[in-house]
C-alpha cells in the first residue's frame, strides 16, 4: 500500500488511528444505527486501502493547482437564470477531455457525461448545477486577495461542478472502474425561479433511469441533505385601468390591493408558523407603477412558501390564494368609481418534497465518508437537486463542496481552498461505494 502518497487524514483513517470520537454514531437514536455507522466506516476503509483508491485519492491533491485554475474560469463564464448555455458548452467539453466515454447536451441544457461501468445494471449520478442566481450582466471576474477567491457564483455551484469534473479525472488518471454505469451531469435550473427544471427533465417518464443521485451543493464536507425541503412559489399580478393620482382619484388602485392582500396573508399565514412543522413564508419582489402622481395599472409581487412538512405547505399554499382573493374583493368594494380590479395568480414554482431515511445505506455511507475524513457528520434538509428524485423515492443525498465560503447569493461571494480536496475524495469514496469497485481495479 503507497500510503505515502495519502493524506494525513486518510492515512489515519485507513488505519483507524486518528478517528474523531464518531459523532455521527453519538447522533444515532440506538445502538443499531451506530453498529450500522461502525461497519460501513470499516467497509470504506477497507475501500480507501485498495491501491487504485489510494492512487485517486493521491491524484486529487495533485490536481489541485488545477482545479482551482479551472475553478477561477468556469465561474468567469457567465450562468445566469435560463441562460446557461455558454458555461454549459465549457463543462462538456471539459468533461469529453477529463476522459469520459461520450459527452451530450439534452434538450433542456443539462450537461451529461457517461461512463460505462464493467457490469452496467445501475446508474448512478454525481450532479452539480451549472445556474447562478445572478442576472445577465453581472460581473463574474474573479478577484483573488491572498488565498481568497471573490465572485459571483465562485463557490454556489461552480465549485461543486469542480468537484464533480475533477471526480473524473481522477478516475480517469488512474483506470479507477466501476461495476455500475456512471454519469456526471451539469444540471440547469436549480436556483430560483429555475424551479428544478433541469432535475424535472432528467427524471421524466420514459427517461433514462438514474437508479441514486449524489449532488455536490452547500458547504463544508460533514453535512448530509437526505430530505428535500419541498416549497411553492407565486407570482400575483394586480391589475386595473390606471390612472391620474387627482383626476382618477376613487378609483381602485392595484397597489392598495396588493397591500390589502399582502396585510391579510401575512396576518393570517404567522399563527400557522408558530407551532408543528417548520414552515415559512416570504414576499420577496414588489413591483408596478410608473410615476408618484399616477394610479398604477399593474401591481405585482413573487411569493416564497416552504415547509417541512408537504400537508402544512398544502395549507400556507391554500391560505395564500384565499388571501390574495379577499384582498382583490376589499379593495374592489373600496372603489368610487370606474371598473373592478382583476387578478392573476402564476403558480412559478414547485419543489415537492421527499426524503430517505436515516438509515439507508446511501445515507450512512454518507454521513461515514463524512467521519472517515476528519469532519463532523450531520443531516438535514435543504431545497436542492435532490427534490426530484427523493420526491420519485430514488434514494439520493446532497453533500459540500468543500473548502471553506460566505456570502452566498450576493455580489461578495467568496471561497477559501482550505483542504479543499476533502470534499472531492469524499465525493469520490461515495461514488465509487454506491457504484461498486469493479474487480480488476482491485486487483
Amino acid at each position: 500500500m503507497r500510503t505515502e502518497f495519502v493524506s494525513a487524514a486518510v492515512k489515519a483513517a485507513i488505519v483507524g488511528t486518528a478517528l474523531l470520537a464518531l459523532p455521527g454514531a453519538a447522533m444515532a437514536q440506538d445502538s443499531g444505527a451506530a453498529a450500522d455507522l461502525a461497519a460501513a466506516e470499516a467497509q470504506l476503509r477497507d475501500l480507501m486501502a485498495q491501491p487504485v483508491m489510494v492512487e485517486a485519492f493521491r491524484v486529487i491533491e495533485e490536481l489541485e493547482p488545477e482545479t482551482t485554475a479551472d475553478l477561477i474560469t468556469l465561474t468567469e463564464v457567465p450562468a445566469p437564470p435560463f441562460a446557461e448555455e455558454e458555461r454549459a458548452r465549457v463543462y462538456a467539453d471539459w468533461l469529453l477531455e477529463a476522459g469520459a466515454d461520450s459527452v451530450y447536451i439534452d434538450e433542456e441544457g443539462n450537461v451529461v457525461a457517461i461512463r460505462e461501468g464493467r457490469v452496467g445494471d445501475r446508474t448512478i449520478a454525481l450532479g452539480g448545477h451549472l445556474d447562478t442566481v445572478f442576472p445577465e450582466g453581472t460581473d463574474v471576474t474573479v478577484r483573488t486577495v491572498g488565498d481568497t477567491l471573490f465572485a459571483p457564483g465562485i463557490g454556489d455551484d461552480t465549485r461543486g461542478l469542480m468537484v464533480v469534473l475533477t471526480v473524473l479525472r481522477a478516475m480517469e488518471r488512474t483506470g479507477l472502474r466501476t461495476d455500475d454505469d456512471l454519469r456526471f451531469v451539469g444540471v440547469v435550473g436549480e436556483e430560483g425561479l429555475g424551479d428544478l427544471r433541469g432535475m424535472k427533465h432528467l427524471f421524466r417518464d420514459g427517461a433514462e433511469t438514474i437508479d441514486t443521485w449524489i449532488e455536490v451543493d452547500g458547504g463544508g464536507i460533514g453535512h448530509t441533505v437526505h430530505r428535500g425541503l419541498g416549497s411553492v412559489r407565486y407570482r400575483a399580478i394586480f391589475r386595473g385601468p390606471g390612472g391620474h393620482s387627482w383626476g382618477a382619484f376613487g378609483m381602485a388602485n392595484p397597489a392598495h390591493a396588493l397591500g390589502r392582500a399582502i396585510t391579510t396573508f401575512v396576518t393570517e399565514a404567522d399563527p400557522l408558523t408558530r407551532t408543528g412543522p417548520r414552515t415559512s413564508y416570504n414576499v420577496g419582489t414588489l413591483g408596478g407603477g410608473t410615476s408618484v402622481n399616477s394610479i398604477p395599472f399593474e401591481a405585482v409581487m413573487e411569493v416564497d412558501m416552504r415547509s417541512e412538512d408537504p400537508a402544512a405547505l398544502e395549507r400556507m399554499h391554500q391560505l395564500f390564494r384565499e388571501t390574495m382573493t379577499r384582498g382583490l374583493e376589499a379593495e374592489n368594494a373600496n372603489r368610487r368609481e370606474g371598473p373592478e380590479l382583476e387578478l392573476e395568480l402564476l403558480k412559478v414554482g414547485d419543489r415537492p418534497s421527499g426524503e430517505i431515511s436515516v438509515d439507508h445505506p446511501l445515507v450512512v455511507r454518507s454521513q461515514a465518508t463524512a467521519e472517515i475524513l476528519g469532519a463532523f457528520s450531520s443531516l438535514g434538509i435543504s431545497s436542492t437537486d435532490s427534490n426530484i428524485p427523493l420526491a420519485l423515492g430514488v434514494p439520493a443525498v446532497t453533500i459540500g463542496r468543500g473548502g471553506v465560503g460566505g456570502e452566498g447569493h450576493s455580489p461578495g461571494e467568496w471561497w477559501i481552498n482550505r483542504n479543499g480536496h476533502l470534499a472531492i475524495q469524499r465525493a469520490l469514496l461515495l461514488l465509487v461505494s454506491e457504484a461498486g469497485l469493479a474487480r480488476t481495479a482491485m486487483q
